[in-house]
């Protein structure tokens, strides 16, 4: 593979059946692969034990073949590749970029409710860093008596790792400047899900060489929180193409929890995937 072919990837969760906007964002990725002669990967993000399902994989594999996507290579599924995040954050921990934090969320929300003005950032309020100011001792008695907690990264040590500001490069944008500051100590590792989204798909993209991150345009934001960890850990730095995103007949964004619907209902309704294709936009 030459150093300027082009991969892109598709990454779904197995946490439901496809609809029109995953299948507008693979055709998306699929699309650009193919048209340039690159590679077109097949990633299933399943690291939520409890939102994910193995038949929500297969059915994900089935509805891309039925629409004629193919992809290269072995289909990855995080799922598999525990010990791989674990060692990631290990090598931040070593670096004294993490550090446990073992608030609940009503822990949070009371104290972001006592405070006078609670800064926000793009998931919502910023964790105040209540348990950043802990003792290194009382940590490790915490931890020692099997207190559950999650892994934050310490952003302001984060950002004093960089000499100079972090930008990333958008198709028709050009150079964007980064502001990771404003996702604040962004939780890397929860205490019921081993490793964040954000960790595990700036991994990832780095171990496959993913050249060209293509992706709604819902989660633009959070290039600037990858983009800090692709430099935290040495990794390369792809290019980034965010398109826009597929809507009801309201304006609504197409999504699982609204109940739009599914590849597998319009094909169930005699649709065939050339038609799908054409209403995902193609």
């Amino acid at each position: 593979m030459g150093a300027t072919t082009i991969v892109t990837r598709f990454a779904p969760s197995p946490t439901g059946h496809l609809h029109l906007g995953h299948a507008h964002s693979a055709l998306f990725a699929w699309r650009r692969a193919r048209e340039a002669g690159g590679r077109f990967l097949l990633r299933i993000e399943d690291i939520d034990p409890v939102r994910c399902r193995p038949e929500f994989t297969d059915a994900i594999l089935e509805d891309l073949a039925w629409l004629g996507l193919d992809w290269d290579g072995e289909v990855r599924v995080q799922s598999a590749h525990l010990p791989e995040y674990g060692a990631t954050l290990d090598a931040l921990s070593a670096r004294g970029l993490l550090y446990p934090c073992f608030c609940t969320r009503a822990d949070i929300a009371r104290e972001i409710a006592a405070s006078a003005a609670a800064p926000h950032g793009p998931d919502g309020p910023l964790y105040p860093g209540t348990c950043r100011r802990l003792p290194a001792d009382e940590r490790a008695a915490r931890i020692a008596r099997g207190e559950p907690h999650a892994l934050r990264l310490d952003m302001a040590a984060a950002l004093a790792t960089m000499r100079e500001p972090l930008t990333f490069h958008e198709e028709r944008e050009g150079r964007l400047r980064c502001d990771p500051a404003r996702f604040g100590d962004a939780v890397l590792a929860r205490k019921d899900v081993p490793a964040s989204y954000h960790l595990c798909v700036t991994h990832d993209d780095a171990l496959q060489g993913v050249t060209l991150v293509t992706r709604g345009e819902d989660l633009k934001p959070a290039t600037d929180l990858h983009r800090l960890l692709q430099h935290l850990m040495g990794w390369p730095e792809p290019t980034y193409a965010h398109h826009g995103l597929l809507t009801d007949e309201t304006g609504k964004r197409l999504a699982k929890r609204d109940r739009a619907a599914t590849i597998r209902e319009m094909r169930a309704a005699g649709a065939t995937a050339a038609e799908v294709r054409g209403r995902a936009g193609e």
